[in-house]
């Protein structure tokens, strides 16, 4: 719709609205940018705790709940289900969603803070740290995240086409994405086609030849950053056997014992684990068990993606061999002057995601991929906050994030509360940020526009037996709700 279009219903606000809202003129309006675990729990926290607050939330893409729809694995179900405490709080008379928005693009965040009484950054990490070394581009190599971006159907992955005709696959990293990419890549397709993953990604995974893929990191057993149900799951996977080096663990098991509970139980497991020696089974059973392998190699740093004759495609990595410096979780890798090469034709980079900047009036610190802030509050920007992956950086599950969420809506009632916050001043809220919209040919998508997606979804998944069929080109989501 162009400029000259009619503009979107939801701008305009009736004559006994707007009365109300005079009479209300002490109602905070707060936005929040991002519909991620983040933006929700900020959103949550802050309608739960004030009984007069607004809270609108802006979304770049057609749909809500960010990683918990894009991040989280195909199945891992029961992780999504914090979607049905989002859905409650976006229905509330008090909050709406406006998706298909892109802040900084079709609005800036100044034009914002001049329509809410605060504004908060949740929008969250939407792209990768890079290895930084020769080969990196070839054919063959991908980012973890757009490689989880493409099976769980995100849009801006759909054209990654990953290439799967090679036996083993080399992923670098040793945290829960890369544990998530090596059990969808050797799962059974039986396991998978009863999962929400996208149609396009199952049928290639179904003609994938992968039947070997190495988790690769430059620390030690101590170090590495999954948690134990996601490596009991691995472990637990049928027709795919741990390839672990007991040398590997030699000495750990003194080492562990004042280790946090956490870090000691999964110690114990990779030490079981490597230890264990294939029981009883009949022939036909060990080379069925077989069929696929994966283990985890350590104390190996990527130097370089080794190309095929014609300089196109990977054909391996070449990696320092390091030693370790200090102990813990400090620990750091030092090459040691050795080298190897692990030959592979697949290599997905899962070394952690990376925020970036959303717009120059939001300070930001490119080194650490953050926004500046105090317990949220941003730094040097009175009335705009931060909550989620873009203020504490890419790290940890999504209780962290409602934790670190709950705390930057703390901070917004405190300075509500403490009058740090105007709000005698109106603020318009999307009454005036619809009519900008409106005059850039920008049309949002509602919280019910949303529902209509959802249920499509839904019916597409019932025919082939899976929960959703999820859609993945925006231009056909917005054509189903008639934008």
């Amino acid at each position: 719709m162009g400029p000259g279009g009619a503009c979107w219903r939801g701008g305009g606000v009736p004559g006994g609205f707007k009365r109300w809202l005079s009479s209300q003129a002490r109602a905070p309006r707060v936005c929040v940018v991002g519909s991620g675990p983040a933006g929700f729990y900020t959103a949550q926290h802050i309608l739960k705790h004030h009984d007069l607050a607004r809270v609108d939330i802006y979304e770049k893409l057609p749909v809500p709940f960010g990683l918990v729809r894009f991040g989280v694995a195909p199945d891992h179900p029961e992780v999504k289900n914090v979607i049905n405490t989002f859905t409650h709080t976006a229905r509330s008379d008090r909050c709406a969603y406006y998706g298909n928005v892109t802040v900084g693009r079709d609005v800036t965040v100044g034009e914002l803070q001049q329509a809410y009484h605060a504004v908060v950054l949740s929008y969250g990490a939407e792209d990768n740290r890079v290895l930084g070394i020769p080969g990196e581009n070839l054919s063959g190599v991908y980012s973890a995240r757009a490689f989880v971006g493409w099976y769980n159907g995100l849009p801006e992955n759909q054209d990654l086409k990953p290439d799967l005709s090679c036996e083993t696959a080399l992923i670098l990293g040793h945290g829960n994405v890369a544990l998530d990419v090596a059990r969808i890549l050797l799962s059974p397709l039986d396991l998978l086609r009863k999962t929400d993953i996208t149609d396009s990604s199952l049928a290639a995974l179904a003609c994938s030849k992968v039947k070997r893929v190495w988790l690769v990191g430059r620390r030690g057993p101590l170090q590495v950053a999954f948690t134990i149900k996601e490596l009991r799951e691995m472990i637990n996977l049928p027709g795919a056997r741990p390839v672990l080096d007991p040398a590997d663990f030699a000495g750990l098991g003194n080492a562990v014992k004042d280790a946090p509970r956490p870090r000691k139980r999964l110690t114990e497991l990779m030490i079981k684990t490597a230890s264990e020696k294939p029981g009883e089974k009949t022939v036909a059973a060990q080379v069925a068990a077989a069929a696929r392998e994966w283990g985890l190699r350590f104390q190996r740093s990527p130097q370089e993606v080794l190309p095929t004759a014609d300089g196109r495609r990977a054909r391996g990595v070449r990696m320092a061999l390091t030693r370790l410096e200090g102990s813990g979780d400090s620990a750091k890798a030092v090459p040691t002057g050795d080298l190897e090469e692990l030959e592979c034709g697949l290599v997905l980079s899962s070394i952690g995601y990376r925020s970036l900047p959303l717009d120059p009036a939001v300070p930001f610190d490119p080194q650490h991929g953050i926004i500046p802030n105090s317990s949220g509050r941003v730094e040097g920007a009175p009335g705009l906050y931060c909550s989620g992956w873009v203020k504490r950086g890419p790290t940890g599950v999504i209780i962290t994030t409602m934790n670190d969420s709950f705390d930057t809506a703390q901070s917004v009632l405190e300075d509500l509360q403490a009058g740090v916050l105007d709000v005698s001043a109106s603020r318009e809220g999307f009454e005036a940020v619809g009519s900008i919209l409106c005059s850039r040919g920008v049309r949002p998508v509602s919280f019910s526009d949303w529902e209509k997606i959802d249920a499509a979804e839904v019916a597409r998944g019932k025919a082939a037996g899976k929960p959703r069929e999820k859609i993945v080109d925006p231009e056909e989501m917005l054509q189903l709700i008639g934008h």
